[in-house]
């Protein structure tokens, strides 16, 4: 699964819901659908919201990156630990469904 990380990141600032995506450069000229969801091409569609700083973005983004790899590192190290216990493969499979 390929996580949506610059969404997620959005979706914790003004209470979520409250951001889209231009359709259009100021120019008038169409962008691209692969080229919309992207930092420069936030708009705010709820009223009240403001558009966090790319700086705020980013760290966002990599928090939400560390507690993924903090988890991924926690899981095996449990699985580790089961191991060293004497447990096999299956009997892990069993107890955590992985």
């Amino acid at each position: 699964m390929n996580r949506d990380y610059l969404q997620e990141a959005l979706a914790t600032f003004n209470d979520s819901d409250w951001y889209g995506w231009k359709t259009h450069k100021d120019n008038g000229d169409k962008i691209p659908n692969a080229d919309r969801m992207t930092y420069a091409n936030i708009k705010v569609i709820k009223e009240g919201a403001t558009i966090p700083s790319e700086a705020d973005v980013n760290a966002k983004i990599q928090e939400i990156k560390d507690a993924e790899t903090a988890a991924a590192n926690k899981k095996a190290s449990g699985k580790q630990k089961l191991k060293d216990l004497g447990l096999d493969d299956d009997e892990i499979k069993a107890l955590i469904g992985a």
